[in-house]
């Protein structure tokens, strides 16, 4: 475990392993669109302007819905969860940046086919990147575990002095396959965004069960229900996508 990697000389400002990893995923991303765009026929200039606005929704959507939540669940003040340093939530960057890269396809030009398609093979990796940061900082591990691999975080993000699942890692372990799959699925798939939306979601739903969330409804923790949403949401498109193509009118 690794949460400051060094300080910069004469500032004494922390570069931490979390923040140099989530930009890692970043750059793993903006790669991957770039790429994929250059295979649809787009060019760098539109994958340069999706990706911006997906980074600055992402960031935006993730701290403001780790924000509201905790004023909602613990009554914690707005402001300074909103601008402290801790509280990277993926459901917030996921929607933040949907919401931005949606405004960026319209105002480019991009179809919006095209672009989901190539947010879909980066989101994966980018976000597996983003765990390996929350595993170096000691932040998001699960419930208490004797099974040897059992990771223990005294000095972590949100310390812990006996072993508990990484689930980090675990998230980490189903986000890799299911960006593999998602790359030999790019040339059938109907719709790949609604794909990656219902693999992600169900890897996050079963991930959830070893995690430390307090469920808020029928025994289901408020990530795992947003899963739920998300899943039915990529399910839905999938099946829009697939009658527009039978029908020629998408």
């Amino acid at each position: 475990m690794f949460p400051i990697l060094f300080e910069v000389p004469g500032l004494g400002w922390p570069v931490t392993s979390f923040g140099v990893l989530v930009a890692a995923g970043f750059l793993a991303s903006w790669r991957i669109i770039a790429w994929r765009f250059g295979e649809l026929g787009v060019n760098q200039a539109q994958a340069d302007a999706v990706l911006l606005y997906c980074i600055i929704g992402g960031l935006l959507g993730s701290k403001l819905y780790y924000a509201v939540d905790t004023w909602l669940l613990t009554g914690a003040p707005f402001l300074p969860g909103l601008l402290g340093r801790g509280g990277i939530t993926w459901y917030g960057g996921l929607i933040g940046g949907a919401l931005l890269a949606g405004f960026a396809m319209h105002r480019r030009g991009v179809p919006f086919a095209l672009a989901s398609d190539a947010v879909a093979l980066a989101a994966p990796f980018g976000q597996a990147l983003g765990r390996v940061g929350c595993f170096l900082v000691g932040d998001d591990w699960g419930r208490r575990t004797d099974l040897p691999w059992g990771v223990a975080f005294p000095k972590g993000l949100d310390p812990v002095e006996w072993p508990v699942h990484p689930t980090q890692l675990y998230e980490v372990a189903w986000l890799l396959p299911v960006g593999l799959w998602l790359l030999r699925r790019r040339h059938n798939s109907a719709f790949l965004f609604g794909e990656y939306l219902i693999l992600a979601a169900a890897g996050r739903f079963v991930i959830e069960f070893f995690r430390v969330n307090t469920p808020v409804a029928l025994g289901f923790t408020e990530a795992q229900w947003i899963a739920l949403l998300l899943a039915a949401l990529g399910t839905g498109g999938l099946i829009w996508r697939r009658r527009a193509a039978r029908t020629g009118s998408g």
